[in-house]
């Protein structure tokens, strides 16, 4: 980091707001940031995990001024904005259906799943509707070494069921390994990982229950309360959300997104398992189709 971004970041209220992840940034104007001011939000982010700029009311082309500082942005692949007509921007409206109220990473469907979110509070409940994200750095520390060991060695079936769309699927490591910092994260998500691909359908369906379980462990995780015109912005690739469901009338979020990169890990220690016979055959069509898949694509590759 130059002096000059020293600099940047010495004008900024920063208040951390739990040991796992969160900061509040105050200080600051959005609307006209700076690459310089860029480079020190994201050296912030990196610490930080996913940070909070309340009272910035950015309009549309702020925000997606802003979000280009950080890479190209993208859509989302399936789902259909509530009111806005932008290719850059996602939007999700409480009375479209668009709460998020199930813990994700966004779009790990995906062979290279988003890097960062960059959300926007349009309109906010009078009450509740706070959203959780929680550090998957911090869930993966606090496993036993042996159950670490386990997950390094594991990879997992991500699908796009959630979206009316299993036929969109990835393969990931357990655990990703962060492309900056090297740190490790537990990469698994109830809302797209389907399996663990090493494992039998009941070992998968055992132990991810717990890992999904796991994550959301109220000491890895930021509660935030939203006001209009916050901006949130996260690292993806270290950290799950959702949003409490408790409240009523309109909730308007609209989000740009960072362009995603490979999920790397420490690779899988074990073939895949996939039943040859009997009943469980059903529960592995999926994770075979995926390996085709895969095993196609590396051929086109060569």
């Amino acid at each position: 980091m130059t002096m000059t971004d020293r600099d940047v970041l010495a004008g900024l209220a920063v208040t951390r707001l739990t040991p796992a992840l969160g900061a509040e940034v105050r200080g600051v104007s959005l609307a006209t940031a700076t690459e310089e001011l860029a480079v020190a939000v994201r050296a912030l982010l990196t610490e930080h995990l996913v940070l909070f700029f309340p009272d910035q009311h950015l309009d549309l082309a702020q925000h997606v001024a802003f979000g280009r500082f950080f890479g190209p942005l993208e859509q989302h692949p399936h789902l259909k904005n509530a009111y806005l007509d932008h290719p850059e921007v996602f939007e999700l409206a409480a009375s479209k259906g668009g709460i998020a109220d199930e813990w994700h990473t966004d779009l790990t469907f995906l062979q290279q799943p988003s890097v960062m979110s960059i959300l926007n509070m349009v309109r906010c409940a009078d009450a509740g509707g706070d959203t959780l994200w929680t550090s998957l750095e911090a869930a993966y520390d606090g496993l036993s070494p042996a159950l670490q060991e386990l997950c390094e060695g594991l990879s997992a079936l991500h699908d796009a069921t959630a979206h009316g769309r299993p036929e969109a699927s990835a393969l990931h490591p357990v655990v990703r390994v962060h492309p900056l910092t090297g740190r490790k994260s537990l990469y698994v998500n109830e809302h797209f990982t389907r399996r663990l691909v090493e494992l039998t359908h009941a070992e998968s369906d055992m132990l991810l229950g717990y890992l999904t379980r796991w994550v959301t462990n109220p000491r890895f995780s930021v509660r935030h309360h939203w006001t209009q015109g916050t901006i949130a912005m996260w690292d993806n690739r270290c950290t799950q959300h959702c949003v409490v469901n408790d409240f009523g009338g309109e909730r308007i979020i609209q989000r740009v997104t960072i362009m995603g990169d490979t999920v790397e890990g420490l690779g899988p220690r074990w073939a895949p398992h996939t039943a040859r016979r009997g009943a469980l055959t059903y529960h592995d069509h999926q994770l075979k189709a995926a390996l085709r898949e895969r095993s196609r694509a590396a051929q086109a590759e060569r």
